[in-house]
């Protein structure tokens, strides 16, 4: 693979002045800075990938090897970045049992998962909470409203009943509970690692906070109730910590914000706005989700990439110009399942995806990654949805997602090379200009 043009990308940038900021030399926290993230002041580029099951997977001692398999083989390749869920409200095995109460087992599951990415050099991506059932979601919190006396008509009340709401702040908040004499603190955010011995609210492995999972509600197509929702909720989440990069979880359809831009969306209306709900203080970078083969089922695969690129290019363009923020691609894919399948066409698509982020990437724009969904080990077959990819088993779309990975490495890297260039010269002309003085006593 041909390794990208020196020249061509020191120019690129040195033209992006906003490169050169002052930040805490090697905390690796992920930050932004315009419509850029930066690593220990250097641009950081995700490319990523889900694996919803992590923590679940986890929280049974024996089973944590698929844990360290997924991240072994994810780092093989190149990938930095891991989006999961940190909930599991009610159901089989949960890690929240009720408003307040929580699984201890489950909890360790998620340190290991930390701990893990820790070892492998991924951040990773935690969704606080689901619009949709699985894993209990909007629906779950409603209901532990409902036996606590509320009379709620719709699963979209998640997003306006205060104690509803109430639920949702306990899980992010701190409350202290012992357990074999340590300390815990039983909500997410200032959870104390296990393995690690790190606060999740201190701990740099954690890349960002997610809202909710795609977050919908259909019973407000203006997007009055989701914008209310998450000023609400990016605030509580900002004023606890103030360490992590925060998002709302958004799939990237538009509202009545820019109704000229609703064209672009493939006919639904699910009350979320993506330049409004991007501008909220506090959310620090946008998202989209991009599933054509499930928007437009009825469409062939040339129409379907014909919608993604378009989709990919207004997205790219508005969080660059208008929202100037970094943008993240948080799930992509092509099902198995899809009528008339095709690896070739599922290789399509993610090197359209990663055309778009790279050719962005290269030219300083806002485009920072994608997140393939979704990744699983071997052995794993229950979780198998058709968008699955085992590294091991897929190779001309494995290669794909390395080549990406090295792609965007070689950004990076040259970034640091023109860094070290500067810094070299600008002690050498020190030198110069010091040259026969007499320096220190």
């Amino acid at each position: 693979m041909k390794h990208l043009g020196f020249a061509l990308v020191l120019a690129v940038l040195i033209h992006q002045q906003c490169f050169d900021i002052h930040v805490k030399a090697g905390d690796d926290f992920v930050r932004t800075r315009g419509v850029h993230f930066l690593l220990n002041g250097s641009p950081y580029y995700a490319n990523g990938f889900n694996a919803y099951w992590l923590m679940y997977i986890a929280s049974d001692p024996s089973e944590r090897s698929k844990v360290s398999a997924a991240f072994r083989d994810a780092s093989s390749h190149g990938l930095t970045v891991a989006r999961t869920w940190a909930f599991s409200d009610g159901g089989y095995r949960p890690l929240q049992y009720s408003p307040g109460s929580y699984n201890e087992q489950t909890f360790e599951g998620l340190d290991f998962v930390i701990a893990e990415a820790r070892r492998y050099g991924i951040k990773l991506i935690l969704s606080l909470a689901n619009n949709y059932d699985s894993f209990g979601g909007k629906k779950q919190y409603v209901n532990w409203a409902r036996s606590r006396g509320q009379y709620l008509t719709s699963d979209d009340d998640f997003f306006r009943n205060p104690l509803v709401k109430s639920y949702y702040k306990n899980h992010i908040k701190a409350r202290k509970g012992l357990h074999s004499s340590i300390i815990f603190y039983n909500t997410v955010l200032n959870r104390y690692n296990s393995f690690t011995g790190i606060h999740y609210k201190d701990d740099p492995t954690i890349m960002a906070w997610e809202l909710l999972n795609e977050p919908r509600c259909t019973s407000d197509p203006s997007g009055r109730t989701i914008q209310a929702w998450i000023m609400e909720m990016a605030s509580y989440v900002k004023s606890i910590d103030s360490n992590h990069l925060l998002e709302a979880g958004l799939e990237g359809f538009y509202g009545q914000s820019t109704p000229q831009r609703k064209g672009l969306n493939p006919g639904l209306e699910i009350g979320t706005d993506f330049i409004a709900n991007n501008q909220i203080p506090g959310i620090d970078f946008a998202t989209t989700h991009s599933y054509p083969d499930q928007w437009l089922s009825s469409l062939n695969d040339q129409y379907e990439l014909s919608f993604l690129n378009n989709w990919l290019n207004a997205h790219i363009k508005d969080a660059e110009y208008t929202l100037r923020k970094p943008i993240l691609f948080t799930e992509f894919g092509k099902s198995s399942k899809d009528p008339g399948f095709s690896t070739y066409q599922r290789d399509l698509l993610f090197n359209t995806v990663y055309y778009k982020i790279y050719s962005s990437a290269k030219r300083g724009g806002a485009a920072a990654g994608g997140l393939f969904w979704q990744l699983l080990s071997e052995g794993m077959d229950s979780f198998r949805d058709g968008y699955e990819i085992i590294l091991s088993q897929s190779s001309s779309t494995a290669d794909a997602i390395a080549q990406q990975s090295h792609k965007l490495y070689q950004i990076r890297k040259n970034f640091s090379r023109k860094r070290n260039i500067e810094r070299a010269i600008r002690r050498a002309e020190w030198l110069a200009r010091n040259r026969g003085r007499q320096i220190g006593n």
